[in-house]
């Protein structure tokens, strides 16, 4: 147990997820490693790469020092080559050697997560050398564990967990992005509602208004006459939010009732993470 309450349900959402991720690969033989994944340009092997590099960064670790080849198309920005670094350094990295670090890559982080002394509020260090919370650091490191988990789930074929710790941080997290994508990057209407209704494994309905300064606020009354309704099942709502899988491929898994181009406008603007 961490020392503050407000720690502990990312540690345990954490912990829940990379075990998982552990399970799933410990068993895999050397080409399945190199299977794609949803995640745009990384492969099985790479997702570990990145949980484990993420995961020693936070340890302390010094970064590995490492030149980045100029042919990956999916490193766009600085934000992805940071994150390229701990994955390219581990391509050529087998199966055995891979395992193994994960493992115990969990056991140390495992460890300092269980010691954990500091406030809540403290400044550690976070992507591009940045300094965040420690609890903003747990939330996004439980939220791209299990997000992870899911990417490597989809490429190997073995679903699940869509309901675990890691998936309610998931969503609170990804609703608090939801107000920018239907107020100011979908231009809805001033004075107006939209309402998001996801089914599945999470069961929620939010709903977004536009006041009249064009600022978004979210909350889970039901509105009298929105502007439109989105209706989708949790997973697809994920892989959109994620952005994992365009609108168009998923079109038959959303239901939208009311003004349709607000609804299209919120779709193509539905991813929130990088």
């Amino acid at each position: 147990m961490t020392v503050h309450s407000s720690l502990q349900p990312y540690a345990d959402a954490w912990t829940h997820s990379v075990e998982a991720i552990s399970e799933l690969v410990q068993p895999l033989v050397e080409g399945e490693w190199n299977r794609a994944t949803p995640c745009p340009g990384w492969s099985v092997r790479d997702i570990v790469s990145h949980v484990i590099g993420i995961d020693c960064e936070q340890l302390g670790d010094p970064r590995p020092i490492h030149t980045l080849p100029r042919d990956l198309y999916h490193v766009v920005d600085e934000f992805t080559r940071y994150m390229e670094v701990q994955v390219d350094v581990r391509r050529h990295h087998t199966a055995p050697e891979m395992t193994a670090e994960l493992e115990y890559t969990i056991i140390r982080r495992s460890r300092q997560l269980r010691n954990e002394k500091r406030d809540p509020s403290a400044l550690v260090r976070g992507p591009l050398g940045l300094e965040v919370t420690l609890e903003h650091a747990l939330r996004q490191r439980a939220f791209d564990v299990w997000v992870h988990e899911q990417d490597l789930r989809t490429a190997l074929g073995k679903p699940g967990n869509l309901d675990s710790p890691g998936a309610h941080v998931t969503r609170d997290l990804l609703l608090e992005g939801l107000p920018k994508v239907v107020a100011k990057r979908a231009g809805a209407p001033v004075n107006s509602a939209v309402v998001l209704d996801v089914h599945g494994p999470l069961e929620f309905m939010r709903t977004v208004r536009v006041d009249a300064d064009g600022r978004g606020s979210i909350d889970g009354a039901p509105s009298l006459g929105p502007a439109a309704t989105l209706a989708m099942d949790w997973e697809t709502y994920v892989r959109l939010a994620c952005g994992r899988v365009r609108p168009q491929a998923v079109a038959d898994r959303i239901k939208v009732e009311g003004d349709q181009a607000i609804a299209d406008a919120i779709l193509r603007e539905f991813a929130v993470t990088p």
